[in-house]
């Protein structure tokens, strides 16, 4: 079955999100433009590892430049997106691979999410098959952003990443509300 490529060019939205209470939330990313809604599930390390190399990437191309690139330093306000995703939320695919860059002849950042493949790799060489932008490889996610609304994605993402629950004192673990077995305590509840 051939590849299925989700592509937003400057979409009116793009942000992460998510679903359920904290301890059991379901991560997603969604972009949407002109009554187009697509979202894909994706692990809450992704939506950190991803929110920070943004950064990342938008602090190097501004470096690069030399402050000429129409990068923001921080994410203006007038953008900030604290809404909920849209519905209807209906999961085109699991994330596995993510990549990005920062395209300077467009002055964009280009954010591309693929599907966790069917079958894993058994070598090397299968595993770089499966990167290569072929009709039959995984679904894709692609979407190019201005360099405001990228600071705007990674500081939403950052947040929603640490308005998870409250870190133990003593362990640092994540706390239920029912309380954990705390390791510095010998396993007793805290």
């Amino acid at each position: 079955m051939p590849r299925q490529v989700y592509f937003y060019d400057q979409p009116e939205r793009f942000v992460a999100g998510t679903v359920g209470q904290p301890g059991a939330r379901a991560f997603f990313l969604q972009a949407s433009a002109r009554g187009r809604i697509t979202s894909v599930l994706l692990e809450k390390t992704q939506v950190a590892a991803l929110a920070e190399r943004v950064e990342e990437v938008l602090d190097e191309a501004l470096r690069r430049s030399g402050g000429d690139a129409p990068i923001p330093a921080v994410a203006p306000v007038e953008l900030i997106d604290t809404a909920p995703l849209d519905l209807p939320l209906e999961q085109e695919f699991r994330v596995g691979t993510m990549a990005l860059a920062w395209d300077s002849t467009a002055s964009c950042l280009v954010v591309e999410a693929q599907a966790v493949l069917e079958e894993e790799a058994e070598d090397a060489e299968e595993a770089e098959v499966a990167f290569e932008d072929d009709e039959n490889g995984p679904d894709m996610l692609r979407v190019r952003l201005s360099g405001a609304m990228a600071r705007v994605f990674a500081k939403r993402a950052l947040d929603l990443v640490a308005a998870g629950r409250k870190p133990c004192p003593f362990c640092n673990l994540p706390l239920d509300p029912e309380g954990h077995l705390c390791p510095r305590a010998n396993g007793y509840r805290r």
